[in-house]
């Protein structure tokens, strides 16, 4: 039977990694409020920004929230 050490089996876990873009993140806080465009690897998304989280944005159109990741936006745009 093998056993393996606390060490190694640490090191045998899944570990998750998240890339945090920081400066698309300031740029989202810094219109927190505005009406944006936000075009994605999808498609656009316009709304208000309501929140903005290190992974993804809420927009809110039309009394509904879009939770979009940081890592899918192109570019944005207030309108």
């Amino acid at each position: 039977m093998h056993y393996q050490n606390a060490n190694q089996a640490e090191h045998n876990r899944p570990q998750m990694i998240s890339v945090v873009d920081p400066f698309v993140v300031q740029t989202l806080q810094s219109v927190m409020g505005t009406h944006v465009v936000i075009e994605t690897t999808r498609g656009s998304v316009r709304g208000t920004v309501c929140d903005v989280k290190p992974d993804h944005v809420v927009i809110e159109a039309n009394h509904t929230s879009f939770f979009v990741r940081i890592q899918e936006i192109v570019w944005i745009m207030p309108s």
